[in-house]
Formats: structure tokens, sequence, C-alpha cells
């Protein structure tokens, strides 16, 4: 248990932990989408921290873009997903790769993968940092992910609370 911001945490996933999972991560990418034009899309502002390392262990060309939506305020989601911002490029024909920093109920990579589908992308498929599962209210699932977690508000590595704790090196438990 650690102390930041006037709140407890408790380490969940090592700094360490992290590096070995995304450079395993980032090899598999890079063997699946050789020969494809890989577009990858960042989920901001969570995934930044995630996105950067990621991006670096793909061997291999691809362009880089980012959304941003919003669904929570606090540790609650309102239940509605909407973009605040969409993406600059044109999808038709491009291998999009979705980098999330958590996947929990699935509402907002659902409404992702429906926009981006409506756009003739010739495949979408998503990596996250975090698999909720025990949240999942959709019907969807991750195609890539570094880590499974139970039903915990976490923090750190970009992940915040009300815009506190992305800086944390590592992930950990809220409480």
């Amino acid at each position: 248990m650690t102390e930041n911001y006037g709140q407890t945490v408790k380490v969940l996933f090592t700094e360490d932990d992290i590096k070995h999972e995304v450079n395993q991560l980032g090899k598999r990418i890079s063997f699946d989408y050789r020969d494809k034009d890989l577009l990858v899309i960042g989920v901001l502002k969570g995934s930044f921290v995630f996105m950067a390392d990621l991006v670096r262990q793909i061997d291999l060309p691809f362009e880089l873009d980012f959304i941003k939506l919003h669904s929570y305020k606090g540790v609650s989601s309102s239940g509605n997903v909407n973009f605040d911002l969409d993406i600059s490029y044109d999808l038709e024909g491009k291998d999009i790769l979705i980098v999330e920093d958590i996947l929990d109920t699935g509402k907002t990579l659902k409404k992702i993968y429906k926009s981006f589908s409506q756009r003739n992308a010739r495949s979408i498929k998503s990596a996250v940092l975090l698999d909720k599962t025990s949240r999942r209210t959709e019907n969807i699932c991750a195609d890539y992910r570094c880590f499974e977690i139970p039903d915990n508000f976490v923090v750190g590595y970009g992940l915040d609370f009300d815009e506190r704790f992305r800086a944390l090196p590592y992930i950990a438990k809220l409480d």
C-alpha cells in the first residue's frame, strides 16, 4: 500500500510487469499485421501512456491517430458513450487497431467498432491494457490484452481518477 494525492493505493502491476506484457503484445501485433495497412488509433486520454509504449514495440510501418470519447464522471459510468474527437483518416480499406486503456462494460468499444465498420475499414481489432471481464454487458472481447483484472477501480500508467494518478509508473487499485 502506498499513498498518493491523499488516497491509499495498492499496486497490482509493477512497472516491470507492464513493460514485459507490452513488449510481448508488440511482438504479437507485429507478427499479425505484417503485410497489412495498419492504422493504430488510441482512445484518449487513458490509453496515451500504454499506446506510446506499445507503438514503440511494433516493428512495422503504421499510421497513427486518436479519438476521444467519454462516459465516466468520477468512478461511475453514465452509460452513454459520446465522441468528443473523431479520427482524421479515411478508414476505407485500412486495418484498424484500436488501443484502449481498459475494457470494462464494452459499451465504448462497441460504439467504436460500429462507427468504424460503417466507414468500410478492412478489419478492426482492439488491444487493451486491462480487461475487466466481470463487468462486461456487451458481447465484445479484446483481440489483444495485457492483463485481466477483477472489478476494482484502478489508476496509474495513464488511468485516472478525476484527472489524478495518470503519471504513476504502475497500475494500482484505488481504495
